[in-house]
């Protein structure tokens, strides 16, 4: 058996529902719609957080990083599934592949780390609110959303080069809609006991720790807010949860599901969980932290003024 090189002459078939054509064509006009919403909504955090001065704070700073993770990580799978939803041949190169698998790894697994950083965030806010300027600094605020990149970068870097060495032989079928790394690595023709430990223990460092640390911030947020004695002022406090909160419940709650659910006899069902956990949390952060916002609300009202007011120009 012959060791095959890092080369594009390898070529890999991404399953996906081939046996449902008519299936494909509605997936293929639903995923689109849903990536154009991903697209408008999280671009319009971006630019909202960019432009609007009321917007320059650590909650809107890590926000906007959230948006532009979304973007890339959806960017990284999504077109290249939609033209093999319309398409017979259903391959894709091993560079493609690696890279696809990379990039959507990496993205994954920043985003667990940074919706910790997010929820230190509100900790400081709420528990600290005098000091909140002083400890979220501008230098702290990058220093986190750097380390928060560098770690998911870090993390995906390890798994796909000890990826990439393995070796591969026969009849190369992911059966998936993208290249998935623990269903890449299972086509590998040598021992991959290594991979599994090491995807494992990725796997629990980046999601559980990140949700442990969110726990025991929302345990201290929550001591703090009940010890307030208007009305007004833990309503308010909460307020200012409510979406990061949300976020973290769906971002979670898909992931956990799919772990802990019984293993189905119909891989179709367990694909289509994974599609929609990946397509449909990057729609939701967008309009989660849109909805019932009035700062964001406020800073589209002043976009738009500015935009009509240019117009007359």
């Amino acid at each position: 058996m012959e060791r095959s090189n890092w080369t594009t002459e390898i070529e890999f078939i991404l399953q996906g529902l081939s046996e449902y054509p008519r299936a494909e064509k509605v997936l293929f006009v639903m995923c689109l719609v849903m990536y154009l919403v991903i697209l408008l909504g999280n671009s319009t955090l971006i630019i909202l957080t960019l432009l609007d001065s009321c917007l320059h704070t650590p909650m809107y700073f890590f926000l906007g990083n959230l948006s532009f993770l979304d973007i890339w990580y959806t960017s990284s799978f999504i077109p290249s599934m939609l033209i093999h939803f319309l398409s017979k041949k259903k391959t894709i190169s091993f560079t493609r592949c690696v890279v696809q698998m990379s990039v959507s790894y990496t993205m994954g697994s920043t985003e667990c780390v940074l919706l910790a950083v997010m929820a230190y965030d509100r900790y400081v806010a709420i528990c600290y609110p005098l000091r909140y300027p002083i400890i979220m600094s501008k230098a702290l605020c990058v220093q986190m959303a750097a380390g928060s990149w560098g770690l998911g970068f870090l993390n995906s870097l390890t798994e796909t080069v000890l990826a990439i060495r393995l070796p591969f032989c026969g009849r190369n079928v992911i059966n998936h809609f993208v290249c998935e790394i623990l269903a890449f690595v299972k086509l590998a023709c040598t021992d991959i006991s290594l991979n599994e430990i090491i995807i494992m223990l990725g796997n629990v460092i980046f999601l559980f720790t990140p949700l442990l640390l969110i726990c025991i911030s929302y345990i201290f947020i929550l001591s703090t807010v009940l010890r307030i004695s208007s009305a007004d002022g833990r309503k308010k406090a909460f307020s200012t949860c409510s979406a990061h909160v949300t976020v973290v419940t769906v971002f979670y709650g898909t992931i956990l599901f799919m772990y802990m659910k019984p293993k189905s006899k119909d891989a179709t069902f367990d694909k289509l969980i994974a599609l929609f956990y990946g397509i449909v949390t990057p729609m939701l952060n967008p309009i989660i932290y849109s909805l019932r916002n009035t700062e964001v609300h406020g800073a589209m009202k002043k976009l738009m003024s500015r935009h009509c007011f240019w117009r007359k120009q």
